[in-house]
């Protein structure tokens, strides 16, 4: 075999190569989110909010409850222990005066009608099972105001749930940007099922 020939031989070769790397692509969520079938929409713990809308946060919360039930992939559960995910979620803000642990993030009751279906139940909006107080998780747990420069982009981060202490790992997928909480569109929760939808396409394509 001449030199020449040898040379067109592993060029082939490795545009070849490159290209069954490029379709192996790497599944962008482990299989334990595609197995999922509830999952826990909290507030975060670190949220504040700014003190013209002390709601903020709360609202984000029943937004993308709302749209997880109109999607129809999981589950709404009412605590981390029997949820198989844990989705936390911040309102962006610029800065400024906020208020943390606010009482209106409170729901001793949830009533809330979608399509036919009722969720009712108790739970608070900032329960206390998600981070240990020991390891630096909040311990105050009452209101108070502060001077906190924050993101200002929305926040959405999705966990492993039905674990002690879920928001003490570090998130399965995080989606950053700005008023990606808001209604009616929720594009994070958008984002969340495209990102979804493509890793149960590549989970399908394994050996």
């Amino acid at each position: 075999m001449s030199t020449r020939t040898a040379l067109i031989t592993l060029m082939i070769f490795g545009v070849a190569h490159l290209a069954i790397a490029k379709n192996k692509k790497k599944q962008i969520l482990p299989d334990f989110v595609l197995r999922a079938e509830t999952v826990l929409v909290v507030i975060h713990p670190d949220a504040g909010e700014p003190v013209t809308n002390p709601t903020a946060n709360r609202t984000a919360q029943e937004n993308v409850e709302r749209a997880v039930t109109q999607w129809g992939r999981f589950r709404l559960a009412m605590d981390a222990q029997t949820a198989d995910l844990v989705i936390a979620v911040r309102k962006g803000h610029a800065g400024g005066p906020t208020v943390r642990n606010s009482p209106t993030d409170s729901r001793p009751v949830i009533i809330q009608p979608s399509d036919g279906n009722i969720r009712v139940g108790g739970q608070q909006g900032r329960p206390p099972d998600l981070s240990n107080p020991g390891m630096g998780g909040p311990t105050d747990q009452g209101p108070r105001i502060g001077n906190e420069i924050g993101p200002s982009d929305d926040t959405f981060e999705v966990y492993r749930g039905g674990i002690e202490f879920p928001l003490d790992s570090a998130p399965v997928w995080r989606y950053m940007a700005k008023n990606v909480l808001d209604a009616p569109k929720v594009t994070a929760v958008e984002q969340f099922r495209k990102v979804l939808t493509e890793s149960e396409k590549q989970h399908q394509q394994k050996p």
